[in-house]
């Protein structure tokens, strides 16, 4: 019986939320953090007056395992996507599960962080770089440094199977020359450990109980400024870059809104609302959060999209198999 009440409210929850995502004029599924999430929806509805808006929140492999059952049903909820990295958003694009818009929002983007047939667009650079707690004995400047004696047992990362930006992190590295899958597996040999997302890492860190961590650059800098002792490096060599792009559904019910929210996330204010939030704008032209160095000093490494697509599975599994990770 009480497995039966707990499937019925279950199910009652679900239904609540469809019908509230039916009742809205725009439904945007993301993988910002959830405060983050309100500010961007709150931001776009006082540009926007008049337009309700409904958001949904996970981690990117989770809201696009719903999305994709969704799909498999025949019955896709979100309007708009703003998730993790364009791999992502290349696979659905070759999918056919993308529409396509040219925003006029574009012409102040660098043609790097936009597809060009107008299917999706970045909307800020969250970098991965290495954070540490300001009681190690080491203060790593390289992505090297990591695999020292120094940080035996003391290292932490986020899972490509937890997190987008750390398959992206992964995938960008295992490319650079010196670094690769071996770097990977002497992290592994050094006991690093690697599990959950980025937000475990920083809760780790800051807390001392680790004493280093690969994380995307705004959750140890925010912390620093709130009074956390960590610092984040960027490694000499580069980080990895992703830049949570924003993208409309094929099958959107609300296409004219959907078309204003990219306008919107893509234009000064909204750029404005991430860099008060405490991102790196993609627009040319912004400032940069407090704390972070000048935009051009930040070496960010290269990744090709439809490279990065057609090798994930592979990527996955060979992380998975160094670290004896599910997540």
């Amino acid at each position: 019986m009480k497995n039966l009440l707990s499937a019925f409210s279950a199910l009652v929850a679900f239904g609540m939320i469809a019908g509230a995502a039916e009742a809205a004029d725009l439904v945007l599924y993301t993988s910002q953090p959830n405060a983050d999430a309100q500010a961007t929806v709150d931001g776009f509805k006082a540009a926007n007056p008049g337009i309700e808006v409904e958001w949904v929140r996970d981690g990117t492999p989770q809201i696009m395992a719903k999305l994709n059952a969704e799909i498999q049903a025949g019955n896709p909820v979100a309007d708009v996507l703003l998730i993790a990295d364009t791999v992502t958003l290349e696979r659905m694009k070759q999918a056919g599960q993308l529409l396509a818009y040219k925003s006029p929002e574009a012409a102040n983007y660098d043609k790097a962080l936009y597809d060009a047939d107008g299917y999706y667009y970045s909307t800020k650079l969250i970098t991965t770089g290495i954070m540490y707690n300001t009681q190690a004995s080491m203060k790593p400047a390289s992505w090297a440094d990591l695999a020292k004696p120094e940080a035996k047992g003391l290292v932490t990362m986020p899972s490509p199977l937890a997190s987008g930006a750390a398959l992206i992190h992964a995938q960008t590295l295992t490319a650079v020359p010196d670094l690769g899958w071996d770097y990977y597996k002497q992290l592994k040999d050094n006991g690093a450990i690697a599990a959950g997302g980025n937000g475990g890492v920083l809760k780790s860190v800051a807390s001392g109980e680790k004493a280093y961590g690969v994380v995307v650059d705004y959750m140890p800098i925010r912390e620093k400024a709130k009074g956390a002792p960590v610092e984040f490096v960027f490694p000499k060599e580069g980080v990895s870059a992703v830049t949570e792009p924003a993208a409309i559904l094929a099958s959107t019910k609300h296409a004219e809104n959907a078309r204003k929210f990219i306008d919107y996330v893509l234009s000064e204010k909204g750029q404005e609302g991430f860099l008060q939030l405490g991102y790196i704008p993609a627009r040319t032209g912004m400032a940069v959060p407090a704390g972070f160095p000048a935009r051009d000093t930040i070496k960010v490494l290269p990744i090709n999209a439809s490279e990065a697509l057609k090798n994930s599975e592979n990527d996955v599994k060979t992380f998975s198999d160094i670290f004896g990770t599910k997540g």
